[in-house]
C-alpha cells in the first residue's frame, strides 16, 4: 500500500518556520491504529487524513499519540495541498470534521480559515496550573484549555514551563497570551497530555484568542504572532459565532508511505 504524504509549513511564508504538519489524503480511510501508527511515526504535532466526499472533503487530525476533535494548522496545510496538488481550480473547499463543517478559501497567498468561536470564560486556576507555569499571570480564564493572561510579551517569551506537571492538566492544553509588541497580541501553547510539550503555531488556540482580543481592544481585525522558537504570524477576524484566521503555508516535502499489505 502506497500513501502520499505532503509536509507543509503552515502560517509562514518561508519553510523552517512556522509549524510543520504532515497531509495525507486518501482515497478510502485506513483503520484507526494505522494512521495513529503514521501519526507517531510522523513524530509532528499532527498529521492530517482527509477523503473526498462529493465535492469536498473530511478531514481527521491525529498527535503522535492521539486523535483530536480540531487542528488549525493541519487544516491550513491540507487546504494548501488540495488548492496546490489535487484541485488547482478550487478557490474554496469545506472539510467535514468531529468540529463541524470547517471552510477555507484562499486569496492570492493568504489561505483563510472559517472556525467556531471558543470565548474564554472565567474558571478557578487549579493549583497545578500556576505551579506548572512558573509565573503568577494576570487573568486565568478557561475554554477548551486553560487560558492565561501575562502583563507583556516578554513574560509570556520567559516561561519556562514544568512539562510534567502541566500533563496532569484536565484540558487539553494551556494558552498563554499577552499584547504583543510588534503585534496586537502574542501567544504560545503547551498540550504535554497530547504529545506536543510546546506547538510551533496552533491555529484552534485562536478560537479562544481571538474572541477575547477583539473585545480587549475593541476591534475585530487582528495581527498575532505565536512567539515558539520556530514562530508563525496569523491574521484574525472576530466573526460572532465564527472567527476567521488566515495564514501563510508553504510546501517542505512530499513523497510516498510504503506500507507492506
Amino acid at each position: 500500500m502506497k500513501i502520499p504524504i505532503y509536509q507543509i509549513d503552515a502560517f509562514t511564508g518561508s519553510v523552517f518556520g512556522g509549524n510543520p504538519a504532515a497531509v495525507c489524503p486518501l482515497e478510502r480511510w485506513l483503520d484507526e491504529s494505522v494512521m495513529q501508527a503514521i501519526a507517531q511515526e510522523n513524530n509532528l504535532s499532527e498529521t492530517a487524513f482527509f477523503v473526498k466526499e462529493e465535492e469536498d472533503y473530511r478531514i481527521r487530525w491525529f498527535t503522535p499519540v492521539a486523535e483530536v476533535d480540531l487542528c488549525g494548522h493541519a487544516t491550513l496545510a491540507s487546504g494548501f495541498v488540495v488548492f496546490n496538488y489535487l484541485d488547482v481550480t478550487r478557490g474554496k473547499i469545506s472539510f467535514q470534521s468531529r468540529s463541524g463543517p470547517l471552510r477555507v478559501a484562499r486569496k492570492e497567498e493568504l489561505l483563510s480559515m472559517d472556525f467556531p468561536s471558543h470565548p474564554p470564560r472565567s474558571c478557578s486556576p487549579p493549583r497545578e496550573l500556576l505551579h506548572g507555569l512558573g509565573a503568577e499571570p494576570l487573568e486565568v480564564l478557561c475554554s477548551e484549555d486553560y487560558f492565561i493572561v501575562f502583563e507583556n510579551e516578554r513574560d509570556v517569551r520567559g516561561l519556562l514551563p514544568d512539562m510534567g506537571i502541566l500533563k496532569r492538566l484536565d484540558l487539553r492544553g494551556v494558552i498563554v497570551s499577552a499584547p504583543g509588541d510588534e503585534a496586537d497580541f502574542v501567544s504560545r501553547f503547551f498540550a504535554p497530555a497530547l504529545g506536543i510539550d510546546e506547538d510551533p503555531v496552533t491555529g484552534s488556540a485562536h478560537c479562544a484568542l481571538t474572541p477575547y482580543w477583539s473585545q480587549r481592544l475593541g476591534k475585530a481585525d487582528l495581527h498575532a504572532y505565536q512567539v515558539s522558537r520556530r514562530g508563525g504570524e496569523l491574521f484574525c477576524t472576530d466573526r460572532g459565532d465564527r472567527v476567521i484566521i488566515s495564514g501563510r503555508a508553504v510546501r517542505y516535502m512530499e513523497g510516498t508511505i510504503a506500507i507492506e499489505d
